[in-house]
């Protein structure tokens, strides 16, 4: 196939890990994978804080990027992120009707209806749950609201984990409460914020998991903060971190406060 990456904004500017590793995985499963040098915000930001208006323009501009995924330019679209790939199919097309753009609506529509979060990409469109990954580290996924609740992901992402070669998964204690992150909820609403943060981690600390998991680094950076806050020697990865490591080629667990460094084995 050949697959266009929404690599998302908060990726492009402090976690480049996760579309590079995005792009190494569908690489090697033998798929071609091309990034629209014109994409910028899916607009969620703006939405999720009810300014339609400003979200418009950024709407029409990922909308008419990914429109040849139409023009069967590209096979499909993927997104390592739930929370984004929810807000391309369930809210750009709203503000677009909104804001009496019946055509534009139309046409992100169709470009949702294409659009796929990196799991369902994997399981559902490729077939796959085995990648010919290796990773010899104790993990636990968090499964994220937006990949939960929007995009009703279940259990892909376990599935794929647990086909991972030397993996030590762990179940995550209250999985599907929320981390308290939200967007701009964690800073309007900072103390139910960091009092549901604070319940997370607790969980994923009980794990004695070295590596915390998700589809989204937004989530991600939350728990990650409050772990590095507080010394726990935790690291989070992406998911399509883990997925993209193999023997020959190791994808090596982050530094992490209080911890000594992880010796990777690719025996």
């Amino acid at each position: 196939m050949r697959i266009a990456l929404a690599a998302t904004c908060i990726a492009d500017a402090m976690f480049p890990q996760a579309p590079q590793a995005t792009v190494t995985l569908l690489e090697r499963l033998g798929h071609e994978v091309v990034f629209p040098p014109k994409q910028t915000c899916c607009g969620q930001m703006h939405v999720n804080t009810g300014y339609y208006a400003d979200a418009l323009p950024v709407i029409k501009n990922h909308v008419e990027t990914f429109a040849p995924v139409l023009d069967a330019e590209w096979d499909a679209v993927v997104v390592p992120s739930g929370s984004c790939t929810g807000s391309i199919r369930h809210q750009q097309a709203m503000v677009c009707r909104r804001a009496g753009q019946d055509a534009l609506a139309a046409t992100a529509d169709a470009v949702a209806a294409k659009t796929y979060e990196l799991s369902e990409l994997l399981v559902d469109v490729l077939g796959v749950t085995d990648v010919g990954a290796h990773f010899p580290h104790r993990v636990t996924y968090h499964p994220t609201c937006h990949s939960l609740r929007m995009l009703h992901v279940g259990d892909k992402p376990l599935q794929l984990l647990r086909a991972v070669d030397g993996i030590d998964l762990v179940e995550l204690p209250e999985a599907e409460s929320c981390c308290g992150f939200g967007g701009t909820f964690s800073i309007k609403n900072s103390e139910t914020s960091t009092a549901m943060l604070s319940d997370k981690m607790t969980h994923v600390k009980s794990t004695g998991a070295e590596v915390l998991t998700a589809g989204d680094y937004s989530c991600l950076m939350h728990i990650g903060g409050g772990l590095t806050r507080t010394r726990a020697g935790m690291r989070t990865m992406h998911l399509a971190e883990i997925l993209a490591s193999t023997r020959a080629e190791p994808t090596r667990p982050p530094a992490a406060a209080g911890a000594a460094p992880v010796e990777v084995s690719t025996r």
